[in-house]
């Protein structure tokens, strides 16, 4: 009777259990389903841009607020995302809200390892899945390097410049390769130790409003280019 019931007791358990890791909301669908509800259509003559990524992505419009200001971008980067949790908000976040581009950045926390380990061809897979996903829906892809890091202040000891400058070089071949636009930010704002430096970042991953004042014009330049395409 005792091993009846403690059965009966797991099983319960591990239903309960179940239950809330599938109503875990893993990729954060909901963090924009009212914005993206309530978006209002652009300006005529405007074309929407939606800037998608992770914490890099979702701290610029509030540390550097001025270069979003009056234009039509829409910020869709979460904090600590990785490539897999982007890929499956990618159709929520980004082409349900039919921009005329979509600026992806991303990689840097599959490297440290958020939600577990990766390769450098699966963070690759995923990121160049977002790109096939946009374009099947006619949307112009600009594919931006990750942004150098020598260290992680969450996770320390991982050496990710290598695996930085490396995962750059698939997405910019994958770029050349398939017709898209390669937005390097890496080559301008790299120390010699590839990593970010203190002058663009108050820890060394994350860029500070100098360091989004030294990719705004580079952004602005890509988004320039690729609207000007046929």
């Amino acid at each position: 009777m005792k091993n009846t019931q403690l059965i009966y007791s797991i099983l319960f358990l591990s239903i309960v259990m179940g239950g809330k890791v599938q109503a875990q909301d893993w990729p954060n669908l909901n963090k924009y389903q009212n914005e993206n509800t309530n978006l209002k259509p652009v300006a005529t003559g405007q074309k929407r841009i939606v800037f998608m990524g992770d914490s890099i992505t979702e701290f610029w419009s509030t540390t550097d607020p001025e270069y979003f200001a009056g234009k039509p971008y829409v910020n869709r980067g979460i904090s600590g995302q990785t490539t897999p949790q982007m890929l499956i908000r990618f159709r929520a976040d980004v082409i349900a809200l039919k921009p005329a581009v979509v600026i992806i950045l991303a990689g840097i926390n599959d490297i440290a390892g958020n939600t577990g380990p990766s390769s450098l061809d699966m963070i690759a897979d995923n990121i160049f899945s977002m790109a096939e996903l946009a374009k099947a829906n006619q949307i112009k892809v600009i594919l931006c390097s990750v942004l150098p890091a020598y260290d992680f202040s969450w996770k320390p000891n991982q050496n990710p410049a290598e695996k930085v400058a490396a995962l750059n070089e698939l997405i910019k071949n994958y770029a050349h390769d398939h017709d898209l636009l390669y937005l390097d930010y890496f080559s301008a704002m790299a120390d010699k130790r590839k990593g970010l430096p203190s002058s663009y970042s108050n820890d060394e991953v994350h860029p500070n409003k100098t360091g989004y004042q030294v990719m705004a014009p580079l952004a602005e330049k890509a988004i320039t280019k690729i609207l000007l395409q046929k």
